[in-house]
């Protein structure tokens, strides 16, 4: 029996043509459970009274943090080649999710 070291496997990926073309957002709304974080992707438009979720990742707490440190690192390294990312306040409007009209 072959015993196999996780850290020399190959994972295959591929990427379909649909997919590469990628979705524009620019705002993520992040929830959490005990065991999953929801993160949903929105592109919202100035002037438009409705915005939809264009896309939604649900992800393990462990992957959660392997993202976020993954996020970080690749900030980092892009600050480092093209300056300081500018952090703008966030804009004003309220968050609107269906008839409940909470937030």
């Amino acid at each position: 029996m072959e015993k196999k070291n996780e850290q020399n496997q190959k994972i295959n990926i591929e990427l379909d043509e649909k997919v590469a073309e990628g979705t524009y957002s620019n705002l993520a709304i992040i929830n959490h459970s005990v065991s999953e974080f929801v993160i949903d992707f929105i592109s919202v438009m100035p002037g438009s009274p409705k915005n939809k979720v264009k896309s939604r990742i649900i992800i393990t707490p462990q992957h959660a943090k392997k993202l976020a440190k993954a996020l970080n690192d690749n900030i980092n390294r892009f600050e480092k080649n093209f300056g300081s990312i500018k952090d703008y306040d966030n804009p004003k409007f309220q968050l609107n999710f269906g008839p409940t009209g909470k937030a």
